[in-house]
């Protein structure tokens, strides 16, 4: 990536296609690359990110927003001070910063009626945060109602991941077309294949090439991804050898992350 350049890239695809599992290996390509500043936010409301990467996260954008709710119903916000700003504070509060990456999980908030929902509040921090960060790498809620609720405003890639499967397939079609239709203008556009064996690839190109994006490629089963997720070990532990790793350095370099 050439100095000065700022992006924010979002994973995205159908539920159980491994968004979630790619941003980490992405995360983990990117770390040691010499890459200045890094925000990882993870905007799926299931909130798996943090424990694939092995970090504890104590609150979420989601638990504070539900507790300035409760603390305007009370009637205890300062007069002088503005719903948005106190907000705004708020999830600076929670955001998580490591050595190596920030991050900031989006979470839920509680109940009904939340005067402004997460995902509202979700493209005014990447509006904010972003522009201090060389990459910020956004694992999205499955489906489309990230699109639908223009959270992608500020996206410049799109990373759409699926599986070997006809509704994988779908739902990417889906997802570009929507972004179409409320005029959400990414830069680049790709479909990744995540578990695929090496001799369907060409299904992914040719289905790429229908839809009007990018292939960027296929990423094998790997024993070790599958081990380190079911015994709850963080991806950041991988071995370099890992091929679903090997794999993912590709692509990013591949896209000129690195």
């Amino acid at each position: 990536m050439q100095a000065g350049n700022k992006l924010v890239i979002a994973v995205s695809g159908k539920g159980g296609v491994g968004k979630t599992t790619t941003t980490a290996l992405m995360v983990k390509a990117l770390l040691g690359s010499g890459l200045r500043s890094m925000l990882v936010v993870d905007a799926n409301p299931d909130s798996n990110l943090p424990e694939v990467l092995g970090v504890k996260v104590e609150k979420t954008v989601g638990d504070v927003t539900s507790e300035l709710k409760k603390a305007i119903d009370r009637g205890e916000l300062p007069p002088t001070v503005s719903k948005r700003d106190m907000l705004e504070f708020k999830v600076f509060e929670v955001l998580k910063e490591l050595p190596e990456f920030d991050l900031l999980v989006m979470g839920r908030t509680e109940g009904e009626g939340c005067y402004c929902m997460v995902n509202d509040v979700l493209t005014e921090v990447v509006d904010t945060l972003s522009k201090n960060y060389a990459i910020t790498l956004m694992d999205m809620e499955a489906g489309l109602e990230h699109l639908s609720r223009r959270t992608d405003r500020d996206v410049d890639y799109m990373l759409i991941v699926t599986d070997l499967s006809r509704m994988g397939f779908l739902t990417a079609a889906r997802i570009k077309k929507l972004a179409e239709e409320v005029h959400i203008n990414f830069k680049r556009v790709f479909l990744l294949g995540n578990r695929f064996p090496a001799d369907k690839e060409a299904i992914l190109n040719s289905y790429a090439k229908e839809i009007g994006v990018e292939p960027l490629g296929i990423v094998p089963y790997d024993d070790n991804v599958a081990r380190f997720n079911l015994e709850g070990i963080p991806l950041l532990k991988l071995p370099d050898n890992s091929p679903a790793l090997i794999a993912i350095k590709g692509f990013v370099k591949k896209i000129g992350l690195i």
